[in-house]
């Protein structure tokens, strides 16, 4: 196993980046073009409705300061990355994903809740060796340099994980998988053709949780085999990272092959200045149930495994959960805002005595002040990232031995909801 050579604070390096992170605020969810800087947080798109993906080798960090061994998918020539990009599409597309394979074996891709698949213009079919044993759901890019097209129409809208259908214990547990977003006919604003289903797209997020066993990672690396029922993972990520590393910005210089964070960033709700519902898209694909949790708020599940919550006559079934069970291969697509309940305020104090310095201990994230878009004074020595009297509420895998990396505490799929100031506030 290798191990990092020169040692970084990864707490530091991530807590330090928020600077950086927040000093922009584009639209989640804009395309990845040359001619225009990607989301510092957010959902990041890799636009269709075609696509070209490579499978690579490659490495990503862990917050214990280990290197692993992955595979994983990138967008045509782009270097290594995992996970592998955020297809995003609309539906009644025509999706063709072209598969080149760099591996030295066999791979394809399935995509869950697609149908009429296509592989090089046929329809995508089981393969068999000569005595009749399966070896992949579905047609394959040989290994080695081989390529197969795929193309289906989206027809539903929704979260999708799309995934390799060739010894997928195997090969997805590498990083052979990716998000796909089909967005509804009602536009781009929307989660499903539900007028309901309205949220603000420069608040959508992405929730991708997986997990590593780094013996399977090291057999593959050196060649050996790996028996799967001895599969124990000792790393949980979200977003291809663990915490404090999924806090950082997208695209963080010293995570070049993990591009996605999972900080969450939004306002409190207002009927005029903010009417519309931030969207997490949850996807587990992992081999674990993992019981999301975040704290500050409940969520809104209106749609499960790319289909809308509904009943007969489009009927809402959609349903508020403070925590979300998602099993291995789920999606769920889910609604939150941020009540400012209290409207806590120096004109409109707690109603309890704040402690004084030598009772309380400060966070790096504590403003010194308990009201929202209020600094105050903070200890000498004390270090804060608080920029402008924003709040961080952690959201975090409530299965709570997951939160570790091989056995360091809180480094696993852990993140924070940022809540600022309303406008107009002197946040970058």
């Amino acid at each position: 196993m290798r191990t990092l050579l020169h040692k970084r604070t990864r707490w530091g390096l991530a807590l330090t980046a928020l600077l950086a992170l927040l000093s922009l605020y584009p639209a989640a969810g804009a395309p990845r073009v040359a001619a225009q800087a990607p989301p510092s947080d957010g959902l990041v798109c890799t636009t269709g409705p075609t696509f070209t993906l490579t499978a690579r080798a490659g490495y990503i960090g862990t917050p214990d300061d280990n290197i692993l061994y992955m595979w994983g998918l990138s967008a045509g020539s782009d270097p290594y990355q995992y996970p592998g990009p955020v297809l995003c599409v609309n539906q009644g597309d025509t999706v063709t994903v072209i598969l080149h394979n760099t591996l030295s074996q066999d791979i394809s891709l399935i995509f869950p809740g697609q149908t009429g698949v296509l592989a090089n213009g046929q329809p995508a079919q089981p393969q068999f060796d000569g005595t009749g044993a399966l070896t992949s759901l579905t047609n394959v890019a040989p290994a080695n340099g081989g390529s197969v097209t795929y193309s289906f129409v989206a027809s539903e809208p929704g979260t999708y994980l799309y995934q390799s259908g060739t010894n997928p214990a195997v090969q997805v547990r590498m990083g052979l998988f990716g998000a796909l977003v089909v967005r509804p006919s009602l536009g781009a604003g929307y989660a499903y053709n539900r007028v309901d289903s309205a949220f603000n797209p420069a608040n959508e997020y992405l929730v991708l949780l997986s997990d590593i066993d780094p013996y399977l990672s090291q057999a593959m690396e050196t060649g050996q085999p790996f028996n799967m029922s001895n599969y124990h993972p000792r790393y949980w990520l979200i977003n291809g990272r663990g915490f404090p590393d999924a806090i950082a910005p997208n695209f963080a210089s010293w995570l070049p092959s993990q591009p996605y964070g999972a900080l969450a960033r939004i306002y409190p709700y207002d009927a005029t200045l903010n009417p519309l519902p931030a969207l997490a898209r949850y996807i587990n694909v992992g081999s674990e149930d993992h019981p999301f949790h975040p704290h500050g708020n409940n969520g809104l599940m209106i749609g499960r495994d790319g289909r809308a919550l509904e009943g007969p006559a489009q009927q809402d079934l959609a349903f508020e959960r403070y925590s979300f069970n998602m099993g291995p291969g789920q999606t769920a697509d889910v609604l939150f805002r941020w009540y400012d309940a209290e409207a806590y305020a120096p004109n409109n104090p707690v109603p309890v005595t704040i402690p004084n310095f030598q009772n309380m201990m400060y966070g790096m994230f504590y403003s010194g002040s308990p009201y929202l878009g209020e600094q105050g004074t903070i200890p000498v020595g004390t270090t804060s990232e608080n920029q402008c009297g924003e709040y961080y509420i952690i959201a975090h895998n409530h299965a709570l031995y997951q939160l570790s990396s091989w056995g360091v505490l809180m480094t696993g799929p852990a993140t924070y909801m940022r809540v600022d100031p309303p406008q107009p506030n002197n946040c970058p």
